[in-house]
C-alpha cells in the first residue's frame, strides 16, 4: 500500500538552506520507495509555499491553505531544523490536525533544542556535562569569566552564534553575536576531549538502537564554517575501544528515552578521560546523504534510502 508522505523544509531561521537540502534529499529518497511524496516549503518570512497554493497573502493565510496538504497525507516528514521546527513546533501542529509525524513530539523537541535544559535532563540521568552558567542577552555588560569559555545561544542550530574565548577581551564580542540568535545564552567551560556523535533510532514497534559511532576531526572549534566548507573529516565508525562505543551507545540513548524522543536523533558527546560529556542534542539531524546520521547507519548496512522509509514506517 503506497503511504502519502508530506515532506516539510525551509523554516524561518539560520538553518533553512540546510533544512531545504534535507528536505529535498528526504523527498527524492522516498519516491525511490513506495510514498506518494508531496513537498512544501516555508519561506524565510513564514509563509507556507507548494504547488497549487496561491501565492501572496499573510503567513496565516499561507498555512490555511496549506491544511488541506496535512489532511490528505498519512504521515508529514519535517525536514526543518531549528526554530519553529525542530523545536516542537511543526510536530505541535500536526499533533493539532491529528496527524502522524516522522520523529519526536512537541515536548522532546523543545527540551532537546534548549541546550540548558537538555542539560538539566543529561545531569539528572546522570550523564557527565560541562559545567555552564545560563546568562540574559540584557545582562552581558555584566558577565566575567576566568579561563577558555564556550557561548552560545541557548536554542540554535548549526553552531550557529557560538564562540570559543580565550581572551577576555573577546568576551563581550562573544556574547553579542549569540544573543542575535538568542536572548538566553549560555556560557560553559571548554571540554577537552574526541567530539563523537551517536545517532538513536526508534523503530516501527518501538525497539531503539545506537548506531556505529562517528568522529569528528577540525584544527578547531567544530563552528558553523566548519560544518559546511568541507574542512571537517569523519571517521565511521570511530576508533574506539568496546568499552568507550558500549558507554557513548548507552549514554546517547539513556538520553533518548529521557527526553522521550522518537524516529531518530543525534546525541553530540565529548569522550574525556572520565569518559562521556553531553554536548548537545539534535532531535531533527541534517538527513542529507551525506550528514553525519545517514553515514552512520550506512556504516550499520542501512542505506539512505532505507533509512527514511523506517522513520516513515515508525511513524505510520
Amino acid at each position: 500500500m503506497t503511504t502519502k508522505v508530506l515532506v516539510i523544509g525551509g523554516g524561518q531561521n539560520a538553518e533553512h538552506e540546510v533544512s531545504l537540502a534535507s528536505a529535498a534529499a528526504v523527498a527524492a529518497a522516498l519516491r525511490l520507495g513506495d510514498h506518494e511524496v508531496t513537498s512544501v516549503t516555508i519561506d524565510r518570512e513564514g509563509v507556507w509555499r507548494a504547488d497549487g497554493l496561491p501565492n501572496g497573502g499573510t503567513v496565516a493565510d499561507s498555512l490555511a491553505q496549506a491544511l488541506p496538504l496535512l489532511a490528505r497525507t498519512d504521515v508529514v516528514f519535517p525536514a526543518v531544523h531549528g526554530a519553529l521546527g525542530e523545536d516542537g513546533a511543526l510536530a505541535a501542529l500536526c499533533a493539532l490536525a491529528g496527524v502522524r509525524v516522522v520523529g519526536s513530539a512537541l515536548r522532546a523537541g523543545a527540551i532537546g533544542m534548549d541546550k540548558w535544559a537538555t542539560k538539566l535532563v543529561a545531569a539528572a540521568v546522570g550523564l557527565g556535562t560541562a559545567r555552564g552558567r545560563l546568562i540574559a542577552a540584557d545582562d552581558i555588560g555584566d558577565v566575567e569569566f576566568e579561563g577558555d569559555v564556550v557561548v552560545k545561544p541557548v536554542s540554535a542550530g548549526s553552531s550557529h552564534g557560538v564562540s570559543l574565548v580565550t581572551e577576555e577581551d573577546r568576551l563581550l564580542e562573544a556574547l553579542r553575536e549569540a544573543a542575535r540568535f538568542d536572548r538566553r545564552i549560555l556560557v560553559e567551560e571548554v571540554v577537552r576531549g574526541r567530539e563523537i556523535d551517536v545517532a538513536v533510532l526508534r523503530e516501527k514497534g518501538g525497539i531503539r538502537w545506537a548506531a556505529p559511532p562517528l568522529e569528528i576531526h577540525t584544527a578547531g572549534l567544530f563552528d558553523t564554517a566548519t560544518k559546511y566548507d568541507g574542512s571537517a573529516r569523519f571517521t565511521v565508525p570511530a576508533q574506539l575501544t568496546a568499552a568507550e562505543s558500549t558507554a557513548l551507545k548507552r549514554a546517547a540513548i539513556s538520553l533518548f528515552d529521557a527526553l522521550g524522543c522518537d524516529g531518530v536523533a543525534r546525541m553530540d558527546f565529548f569522550l574525556t578521560d572520565r569518559g562521556p560529556v553531553l554536548n548537545e542534542v539534535n532531535t531533527m539531524p541534517g538527513l542529507t546523504a551525506a550528514s553525519q546520521v545517514p553515514r552512520m547507519f550506512a556504516a550499520a548496512g542501512v542505506d539512505y534510502v532505507d533509512l527514511v522509509g523506517r522513520l516513515v514506517r515508525a511513524a505510520v
